[in-house]
């Protein structure tokens, strides 16, 4: 069955359907139509194909979604499906233990998986000369798996999954709200009662019985979809699906679950003190429904008019109005037989969570009172028409959207029905929706706050249960009792699988061409013409950023990128807002540490009239004082948050260490709190008036529309005048002169934050490409030894990774990882042993891996919109010549081990390594004297900067 999908976009009279012929393009602009083909048709087995092809550039992706998630649990065994999600990268009879994640590695590949409450998806982006692999390696784990599973493999991805769950959730500010909300929003049993990750109990307690059950009975053919998108050619694709797919089994029929919404018979209030929270949170649900309801799309409508902007009443009254949070937040989340209604927001410091619930409730009368506009409703429809484009942008969304449609719809193309239902919600719609959800309606409301804040919760609150995993020194056991490699019975098969399919023909890809210019006042201009989409994808770019920042007042630069969006002398913060939205343009400024960047994205048509709003954004700003405040505030508020987080506390303290406190990269690029306090609004104009200048500025376009017409559009840009530009120089001043460790005590983590590197060059990145060939076989993703090490092998960590991250003069080699507490010592040792013996251990092996796995994986760095902006990014930032990718390559092809190991020995010196440690000080610190790396050097972290005892 072949369909096309063609999306006519941008609104006619507000005409709220898809295709409308009554539309006119201008013929000086891209056409706003795009068309999506594919093709579905259901094997004997059940198993449902859609085939999508997109001879745009040599990739192909390949999705299989399984309909299984959190939902087909039962009490006791929660957290399965997403436990399956990682049990099947393992094994599988004819791929083998551990060759998955080589093999995708390999073909330059990228892969995940994913589990939600109602879907198990599985996902892989590759050259399409390796569809073929790709689609025997699927099918080996959806029907060859099993036989597999042993003791050692199921222990050991308990360790991983609750490696996770502490990472995400036990280690994370606010990280147990979801499991306080499903577990008293829903009755016990219900299938969404427990979060997708499940108990830890549960887990641990799982059997391999339990695991082939589950297995056998939601992992069959008929209860899956697999879809394929990119450079296919149709009727081989077939032939192949056909060939590795159909003799799989169907598996038992998985019975359709009715939508189950959650039933309120009183408002319900609970509370808890967060003991990583440096913050008061209120979150308020009300229950809705499920998803695909006809009143979905206008509940979704109903979240944005509520509070997306500065026109929108919550805003109005919580934010500007009562100061009692630096936002504020509505949606509606509609899953497959339930739906929620969310409101909420992170407070202020100390701000009572009573009166921020009050204000909810009057930007409730103030919504029911003033009401809303029809440019409201219009501005929310053309961002979702625009939307649709976004969303489509890689080959992997694609097939990831055809095979997520066909799976709850039935139907891969729903996307454009979807898209309809949004544009024909009326305004009585939404009114309808809210009477009905909303108002008046029981609900149920969390409290979040710091540890001793009780006075803030809601009152009438009562303490939620939260279960906190003890940290138990070797509570996991030790893996060395299981034998590793069992044996097993195959499968029979009508086709030999131990045969691994070789790649077809030869991959061959021509990447798109750039252009440059430069404008009168000294700004360069880096165009490429893409025209899959009708869309426009830009940047400017000036350089400075923190870098430019006065010492004594780090954060500057990134409060004045919140400030140049709020408003223009000839608009204010609400018109420059709708007169983005009424374009459905997305426009942000945002700061690094080296450069402020303003980025857009819109329709091609609309391009010139975003064009001359961002224009506005960048010579005409609006200063205003109401608004600087707020936006101090928000920082402030920010700078707390992250205060509290182990992960943000690891970078600061890391960053401290290697560039020493006189290094202005010594700083979060946000400042610190008495930094930013001391920032005036004069402090933003000054910096604005000696920094901003076309000579140290580069714009990038990416999109729908020829050069030539690009730089007309520029011209009026001539009018910003240059100026000279100074750049002090700062001095590295590494704390120590050798390795050693450094440790930040947070009472009762449950996870520890590790980061190790230096800085490895200074005066210059010339040697960053090569250094990163170097990197690749250590930690530059999951085929690497550190993940494999740290992961695969041990179980500590959830990941395990180390790069190199440029900036316009240096760059700083670093590794990192967030392992479980009670192996902290453990963690330390292994990433010590490993980077102490990676240059003596490369081989002629890992060259040849390396070089074929980054050559193979560069064709994706020509895939989206926003990939090759980024290439056009890099090209201005770094001074690298336009065809860099391919000098890189050469460079790389010509490389041998020598060289390579040079470059360790250089750049990842383990004698100048600083190790940095974020956990629990009373159980980890006395067992980390001992790792070679002398006396713990122990760092308090509330000190915004550091006193270090040498």
């Amino acid at each position: 069955m072949k369909n096309s999908l063609k999306f006519k976009l941008g609104f006619c009279l507000m005409l709220s359907f898809l295709m409308i012929s009554a539309c006119q393009t201008s013929s000086e602009t891209p056409s706003d139509e795009f068309s999506l083909d594919y093709e579905k048709y259901v094997l004997d087995n059940g198993l449902e194909v859609v085939l999508h092809q997109d001879k745009s550039d040599p990739k192909v992706a390949v999705a299989v979604l399984y309909h299984v998630g959190s939902n087909r649990e039962k009490p006791g065994r929660t957290g399965f499906a997403h436990f399956f999600e990682h049990m099947l990268f393992q094994n599988s009879e004819n791929v083998g233990a551990g060759n998955f994640i080589k093999y995708v590695n390999e073909l330059g590949g990228t892969f995940n998986g994913g589990t939600s409450t109602d879907q198990t998806v599985y996902f892989e982006t590759v050259p399409s000369d390796a569809l073929e692999k790709i689609l025997w390696m699927e099918s080996d784990r959806m029907g060859f798996f099993i036989n597999t599973i042993s003791e050692w493999g199921l222990e050991n991805e308990k360790q991983v999954v609750k490696n996770e769950k502490r990472q995400g959730v036990d280690n994370r500010p606010y990280g147990h709200k979801d499991y306080v909300q499903l577990k008293n929003l829903y009755p016990e049993g219900h299938p969404y009662s427990w979060d997708v990750i499940g108990s830890l109990e549960d887990l641990q307690n799982a059997t391999i019985a339990d695991v082939k059950e589950f297995y056998a009975k939601y992992y069959g053919a008929g209860n899956a979809t697999l879809a394929i998108a990119g450079d296919i050619d149709i009727t081989k694709a077939k032939e192949l699906v056909n060939k590795y797919f159909a003799e799989i089994g169907s598996g038992p029929a998985v019975e359709t679950i009715e939508p189950m919404p959650a039933v309120l018979d009183e408002t319900k209030l609970f509370y808890h003190e967060d003991k990583f929270a440096n913050l008061p949170d209120v979150q308020m649900i009300w229950p809705t429904v499920e998803e695909y309801n006809k009143d979905m799309w206008a509940l979704n409508m109903l979240g944005q008019l509520l509070t997306d902007g500065k026109k929108s009443p919550l805003y109005k009254v919580i934010v500007e109005e009562k100061k009692l949070a630096p936002n504020v937040y509505a949606y509606n989340r509609s899953s497959e037989i339930a739906g929620t209604f969310n409101v909420g927001a992170r407070a202020f410091d100390g701000v009572n969570l009573n009166d921020l619930r009050t204000a909810i409730f009057e930007g409730f009368e103030k919504f029911e009172k003033e009401g809303f506009t029809d440019a409201d409703m219009e501005r929310i429809k053309i961002g979702a028409e625009t939307g649709v484009y976004n969303s489509v942008s890689s080959v992997f969304s694609k097939a990831y959207q055809l095979a997520s449609y066909n799976t709850f719809t039935s139907n891969p193309g729903y996307i454009s029905t979807n898209l309809e239902k949004t544009l024909a919600v009326t305004r009585e719609d939404v009114m309808r929706v809210y009477n009905k959800y909303i108002k008046g309606q029981h609900y149920l409301a969390t409290s979040f706050v710091p540890v001793g804040q009780q006075d803030l919760v809601l009152e009438g609150s009562v303490m939620a249960e939260v279960v906190e995993e003890p940290i138990v020194q070797g509570a996991e056991g030790n893996l060395d009792k299981y034998e590793r490699d069992v044996e097993f019975e195959k499968t029979p098969s009508k086709i030999d699988r131990s045969v691994i399919p070789e790649l077809d023909g030869e991959l061959s890809f021509a990447p798109p061409s750039i252009a440059t210019d430069e404008l009168s006042n000294g700004m360069k201009v880096f165009h490429i013409y893409q025209d899959e989409l009708p869309m426009a994808q830009f940047s400017l770019r000036i350089k400075g950023g923190m870098y430019l920042d006065d010492p004594a007042k780090v954060g500057t630069a990134s409060l004045l990128d919140n400030m140049l969006m709020e408003g223009t002398a000839n608009k204010t913060p609400e018109e420059l807002e709708e007169a983005l939205g009424q374009l459905g343009a997305s426009v942000s400024v945002r700061t690094s540490r080296e450069y402020i960047t303003i980025s857009g994205n819109s329709l091609a048509k609309n391009y010139d009239e975003v064009l001359s709003i961002v224009k506005e954004i960048l010579l005409e700003p609006r200063w205003d004082e109401k608004e600087f405040d707020r936006i101090k505030s928000s920082a402030l508020n920010a700078i707390q948050q992250s205060n509290a987080n182990p992960n943000a506390i690891a970078s600061r303290v890391f960053n401290e260490v290697l560039y020493g406190k006189e290094h202005i990269f010594s700083n979060p690029t946000s400042g610190t709190a008495v930094s930013v306090a001391s920032i005036t609004l004069d402090d933003l104009k000054a910096y604005y008036s000696k920094n901003f200048s076309p000579s140290i500025a580069s714009f990038h376009f990416v999109g729908a529309i020829e050069k030539e017409d690009v730089m007309n559009s520029l011209s009026t840009l001539e009018v910003w005048i240059p100026k000279d530009v100074s750049f002090p120089e700062y001095e590295v001043k590494t704390n120590v002169d050798d390795s050693r460790i450094f440790f930040v005590d947070y009472p009762d983590a449950k996870q520890s934050v590790i980061n190790i590197g230096r800085v490895a060059m200074e005066n210059g990145n010339d040697d960053y490409a090569a250094a990163s060939v170097s990197n690749y076989r250590l930690g530059s993703g999951s085929g690497s030894i550190l993940f494999k090490e740290l992961r695969l092998e041990k179980g500590y960590t959830y990941g395990a990774y180390s790069g190199y991250s440029r900036t316009m003069d240096g760059a700083v080699f670093q590794a990192s990882s967030s392992v479980r507490s009670n192996v902290t010592k453990e963690s330390v040792d292994l990433f010590k042993e490993l980077l102490d013996n990676y240059s003596e251990d490369f081989s002629d092996e890992d060259v040849d891996v390396t070089k074929n796995s980054i050559l193979r994986s560069n064709t994706q760095s020509y895939e989206t919109y926003g990939s090759l902006l980024g290439i056009l990014q890099n090209i201005s930032t770094y001074n690298l010549d336009l065809d860099y990718i391919q000098k890189d390559e050469a460079e790389l092809k010509a490389m041998d081990k020598a060289e390579i190991q040079k470059l360790i020995n250089e750049f990842m010196n383990p004698d100048d390594l600083i190790y940095v440690v974020v956990g629990d000080g009373k159980t980890q610190l006395p067992r980390l004297g001992n790792t070679g790396l002398g006396k713990p050097v122990l760092i308090n972290k509330d000190e915004e900067s550091l006193k270090i005892e040498k």
